[in-house]
């Protein structure tokens, strides 16, 4: 008589349980990519939403700053970029920007670049900061932020009457008679003064791309806190009365000068 046996034959019971097991597994694998993934856009949602939230806050304080700073340049064409700097912490509170994504916090707010334009009188203000999201796996990737934009200043008057040497033959020229100028609007005339912090003066260039030096009439020693500087000079002062900043301009008829040749920026 012949025994019957079991090989060969799969229990349903059995395939039930295996494919249970492997269903688990599978539901496993994926929960271990698939979680990670939905944080981490979590947390680039938020980063974005900072983001944005602490670029509006940046910018209605600095046009807010920049108002108030146009009041003064309106009597002194100046522009103090660490009041400007210090006026933008104060609108936004410096407890939020310590709490917020900007790296460095408040002493990461930058307007040393914003200046009052020679031409026309209009600040250009440039705020910059870095913001840094709180990732350290990821290395806590960084961006740099720039706000720019323009503010007409307070002048007082009607607009300017830029002269082009054809009213009357009358050119413009200074203390040193070096060359005559047809515009009395030209940069070599109108010195673009900005007042920058002066641990900053490392890093800063005039328009020719040379550094910036101590003025030998007014810098004895080291520099102070903020100290005032020209696009096309070379020398740092911390005197606004230093002579060095300042430039007597004269309007003669062109025939009364002899020898003289035209500036190469205003004169044809």
């Amino acid at each position: 008589m012949k025994k019957q046996t079991n090989k060969g034959i799969t229990h349903p019971l059995i395939e039930r349980v295996s494919a249970s097991g492997t269903n688990r597994g599978s539901v496993t694998a994926e929960a271990s990519i698939g979680i990670p993934l939905f944080l981490f856009a979590a947390v680039c949602l938020i980063w974005m939403i900072e983001v944005r939230s602490i670029r509006i806050s940046v910018l209605n304080a600095a046009v807010q700053a920049a108002k108030s700073a146009a009041e003064e340049t309106a009597v002194i064409p100046v522009l103090n970029t660490v009041r400007l700097r210090s006026d933008i912490v104060s609108l936004i509170g410096e407890e939020r920007i310590q709490r917020s994504i900007i790296r460095g916090g408040t002493s990461g707010i930058s307007c040393w670049k914003s200046y009052v334009s020679p031409f026309t009188g209009d600040m250009q203000i440039t705020v910059e900061y870095p913001v840094q999201l709180p990732l350290p796996l990821f290395g806590s990737p960084e961006a740099e932020l720039k706000e720019e934009f323009t503010v007409s200043a307070w002048t007082g008057s009607g607009a300017g009457t830029g002269g082009n040497g054809s009213d009357g033959g009358i050119v413009y020229v200074t203390d040193n008679r070096a060359v005559y100028h047809e515009d009395p609007d030209c940069t070599y005339l109108q010195l673009s003064i900005r007042f920058v912090p002066a641990d900053k003066l490392e890093e800063i260039r005039n328009s020719g791309g040379g550094r910036y030096h101590a003025c030998d009439k007014c810098v004895f020693g080291q520099a102070m806190t903020g100290v005032y500087i020209t696009e096309d000079g070379g020398k740092y002062h911390n005197s606004l009365s230093c002579s060095g900043l300042k430039r007597s301009v004269y309007a003669v008829e062109k025939s009364e000068l002899f020898g003289i040749g035209g500036c190469s920026r205003c004169s044809g």
